[in-house]
């Protein structure tokens, strides 16, 4: 097929490709709301008119520098325009979601623009007054759990180049004994000067590194370079051009996917390490051969209806493997809540192997009914834990804590949300930590993390993906091995102020606590530290002196350090403590702590919720903003990496689709539920599932049936092929279960199931991966997702058949229509009167839609793109007869007499 652009596609953290259009001044901001709620997103979708090998990718350079836990990573990107006419050039960089940007600069033309930091609230003025003009764009998004994209588009002069630099910071954090350093590395290209480097310093001493990639061949195995020694460490990976190649002949890459650096420092089992740098301190304490102390632990779990399917039989699972891994000196309880809570037994138990196997047989009858009562059951679990201790039946030093985990919002009647809050926070009383696990998109983040905070513990996020339970498991064990409570810090008061938390209600087994402050005497060369807690043999007590050294004698290799790293450290522990317990206190000390947080980042230039980065073109008023998002609005990120033009407002369009036999779900997003109905006719009936006249663009699916009918069943029937019109470029796609055909503009081109690729024209791509998915992408417009379902060819009844999936139907216009293509602009329904259904185990309940009254079951369908055998369960109401009631008209309305028929008949 004849190519006329394509996209040049370059993710390190860094993405690249050509756009239309200019770039004048870019806001990069931290969400604690969403701008982009003006304009129209779709400018954004422009013809692209020059092909990629008009740019060139010239170098990338990723270099992090850690200096005692505190990663400093500058990421740089040059990129040379070949071409006569200007050209768009789109950046992006992955960065991990707890870091800070700190800086930003374009070098175009020997001049360069260099990002400054104010007050959010001054940028959002700019940002508006360009918003006006109508010439905004740029986006950072949830990317995975772990990361955030942050994205900008600029105009590149004809013949000229462009360096990007971006700077962010993060403290490492201790998990399971160790510190993680992640680099995101996805070119989808080959780069001419790739090299990613690490430099580690920590005076304690360094015990081990580890570094590897998830794309790491044994070919470029030897590649990673690494050196340590006492104190240092150097990591680089730095492949040529061919040694990036798939094969010595192919334009694809290796590199895709995540570098990783694992390390962990010596220590002793002491007061811990304290660094004394310029004036300021940083105390680490995380002693060794300490014994675990039992805990009491009571595991409230949601069974609410909407945990129905895959989240509770995730849940179960995990349950099951948390239990079996409970040490013998434990006590644990289980609460169930919906509507009501059922306790497995009304007292905790210790956790002996008969016990546990008990408990494990509850557990697996949990059944999901009713709604969210919360607070009940988060009441009785505290009296429990209060309870025992009193009665003598517990160890007296044992540590309490509650579980939580739900999917949904708390049902408020007759509390609000707040009396909730401040009602288990008071029955509490600082004694019991709660750690809260929101499940799914649908769970009130927000809400749980604030219930967490206020109780000395943290919530997590618990995405709805196949490896939720290994999620579950690998939070509980994060906090299963307590080895010290009430952990305090004392440093003498007339030696240090400005001191971070110094007050923690556990140390847990693998993890760190972190303490600095600023030192009143700057001359001061050492001052006491003692550290008190209780611990399995009740208290726990441990002092020693903190010496401070010149400069040159604790960091002898500048080229390990950067800048002043302790006072930034410090500042950045400050500015997370201050946004954290802005959530906890009262308003006049959210204000205070607000303000001081504000005065810090802007001091230190760190782009966080309350500051934005403004890098700004001289005589220009086009501005750019891009958001980070807050762990509360990350909501529920695929675990893929979808690729998408990002428009400025927040919009994410459901994927509405048809698969098996045939299934049709309508997400709505709005409603947080999906729609469900089934279409049943004979064999080789071709229905119209899209049509939008404004676009031209027209998908009709023929439907096969099975090989022959199973006796006693009915006819089944799939879809077995699928035609894709675009009127305006002369399209024609034809997709069967064994080959994929199109023609484009009189060009024609045939690829079969068994190769996997990329196939490149004027107006559509479209990416093979063997025996598994096409994806459609046309262009300036929607993306199609087909999946192939292979069924062994001996089967005596089924056969070979296809899905088909819309990814962003928004892009289509408001007339659009078909099966599916009418449902993408969202509908409004009501749902009310549950009661059990015909089939057991279901429920029904009466729907309003559409001015009809219908009868709906609740029933699962499966999403087949993340997994092509077991699919993914979506809880959805099936609406019976064909869909009749919400369909307009019936069925037989949307059939076509070809493939490629524009007319209904």
């Amino acid at each position: 097929m004849s190519a006329g652009w394509t996209v040049l596609l370059f993710c390190l953290f860094v993405c690249i490709y050509v756009q239309s259009g200019s770039f004048e001044t870019l806001v990069i901001s931290e969400a604690s709301e969403q701008w982009g709620s003006h304009g129209d997103g779709n400018r954004l979708l422009k013809k692209r008119s020059v092909s990629n090998s008009q740019i060139e990718v010239q170098s990338v350079k990723v270099d992090c520098k850690v200096t005692s836990r505190f990663a400093h990573t500058v990421m740089t990107t040059k990129v040379l325009n070949k071409a006569n006419v200007s050209q768009e050039v789109f950046f992006e960089v992955e960065l991990p979601k707890m870091s800070f940007i700190t800086n930003f600069s374009m070098e175009i033309n020997g001049n360069t623009y260099t990002g400054e930091v104010k007050e959010k609230e001054k940028a959002k003025q700019q940002y508006e007054k360009a918003v006006s003009s109508g010439r905004t764009a740029g986006l950072v998004k949830a990317s995975g759990r772990t990361m955030e994209k942050f994205s900008v588009n600029v105009n590149v002069a004809a013949n000229s180049s462009i360096i990007f630099t971006l700077t962010h910071e993060e403290l490492l954090q201790r998990v399971f004994g160790k510190y993680e350093l992640m680099i995101r590395v996805k070119p989808k290209q080959l780069v001419h000067h790739f090299e990613i480097v690490a430099d580690i310093y920590e005076p304690q001493g360094i015990a081990f590194v580890d570094a590897y990639g998830t794309y790491i061949t044994n070919e470029l195995l030897p590649l990673v370079e690494k050196s340590v020694s006492e104190k240092k460490a150097h990591v680089s990976f730095s492949p040529t051009l061919d040694q990036q190649r798939t094969c010595p002949v192919c334009e694809g890459t290796l590199i895709d996917g995540d570098f990783f650096i694992k390390y962990d420092v010596d220590r002793a089992h002491d007061v811990g390490n304290v660094q004394i740098v310029n004036g300021y301190f940083v105390h680490f304490f995380a002693p060794t051969k300490l014994q675990r102390v039992p805990k009491l632990v009571v595991f409230v779990i949601d069974n609410s209806y909407s945990m129905i399917g895959n989240k509770l039989a995730q849940t179960k699972e995990a349950m099951l493997t948390i239990l079996s891994e409970l040490p013998e000196d434990d006590f644990f309880a289980i609460i169930v809540f919906s509507t009501n809570f059922i306790l497995w037994r009304p007292h905790l138990s210790k956790a002996t192997q008969e016990n546990v196997e008990d408990a494990k047989k509850f557990v697996k009858t949990i059944e999901v009914i009713g709604g969210t009562e919360m607070y009940d059951p988060m009441i009785h679990a505290v009296n429990m834990l209060y309870e025992e201790p009193l009665n003598g039946t517990t160890p007296p030093n044992a540590i309490p804590m509650i579980i939580l985990l739900t999917d949904g919002q708390p049902n408020t009647y007759p509390l609000s949300q707040l009396q909730i809050q401040e009602s288990i926070h008071n029955a509490i009383g600082g004694n019991i930590s709660v750690f809260s696990l929101a499940f799914g998109k649908s769970a009130d983040y927000g809400f749980l993390d604030v219930l967490s905070k206020q109780n000395n513990g943290i919530a997590r996020r618990i995405y709805e993906d196949s490896d939720a339970p290994l999620q579950l498991k690998g939070f509980y064990e994060e906090v299963a091995s307590p080895l010290l409570s009430d952990v305090n810090f004392h440093y003498p008061d007339n030696t240090v102020n400005s001191l971070t938390k110094s007050h923690f209600k556990q140390l847990f087994e693998g993890s760190e606590i972190m303490v600095a402050g600023q030192l009143n005497d700057l001359e001061l060369n050492n001052f006491l530290v003692e550290v008190t807690a209780q611990g399995l043999e009740n208290h726990f007590e441990v002092k020693g002196q903190a010496h401070a050294e010149e400069w040159k004698t604790l960091y002898p290799d500048e080229e390990y350090v950067f800048g002043d790293f302790t006072e930034r450290l410090w500042a950045y522990l400050t500015i997370q403590e201050l946004l954290n317990k802005k959530d906890k206190v009262s308003p006049e000390e959210k204000r205070n702590a607000t303000a001081e947080a504000l005065e810090l980042s802007l001091k230190y230039n760190f782009v966080t919720p309350l500051t934005s980065m403004l890098v700004t073109k001289p005589e220009s008023d086009d501005s750019f903003i891009a958001d980070k998002l807050t762990e509360e609005q990350r909501g529920n990120v695929p675990s893929n990496d979808y690729r998408t033009v990002p428009a400025r407002h927040s919009y994410v369009a459901p994927t509405n689709y048809v698969d098996g036999d045939p299934h049709f779900i309508i997400e709505l997003p709005r409603h947080n539920d999906a729609l469900c109905f089934n279409i049943d006719d004979k064999p080789g009936t071709i229905f119209n599932l899209v049509k939008d006249p404004l676009t031209g663009i027209v998908v009709n699916g023929q439907t096969i049936g099975d090989k022959k009918v199973a006796p006693g069943k009915k006819v089944n029937t799939y879809f077995g092929r699928f035609g894709i019109i675009h009127e305006r470029f002369g399209i024609r796609l034809m997709v069967s279960t064994k080959e994929i055909s199109v023609s484009e503009e009189g060009k024609q081109a045939k690829v079969f199931w068994t190769d996997t690729g990329t196939i490149k024209g004027l107006n559509m791509d479209l990416q093979v991966v063997k025996d598994r998915s096409l994806t459609v992408t046309l262009r300036n417009s929607v993306k199609f997702q087909i999946i192939l379902h292979k069924v062994w060819k001996g089967h005596p009844y089924h056969q070979d058949y296809l899905g088909f999936y819309t990814l962003d139907s928004h892009l289509l216009s408001n007339n659009v229509h078909g099966l599916l293509g009418q449902f993408y602009h969202g509908l409004e329904f009501e749902v009310s009167d549950l009661f059990p259904g015909k089939d057991q185990g279901k429920q029904d309940a009466v729907m309003f839609v559409k001015g009809h009254e219908l009868v709906v079951t609740r029933g699962l369908q499966r999403d087949f793109r993340e997994d092509v055998k077991k699919g993914e369960e979506v809880p959805c109401w099936f609406i019976h007869n064909n869909g009749n009631g919400l369909l307009e008209g019936v069925h037989t309305d949307y059939i076509v007499s070809g493939l490629f028929k524009i007319k209904q008949e």
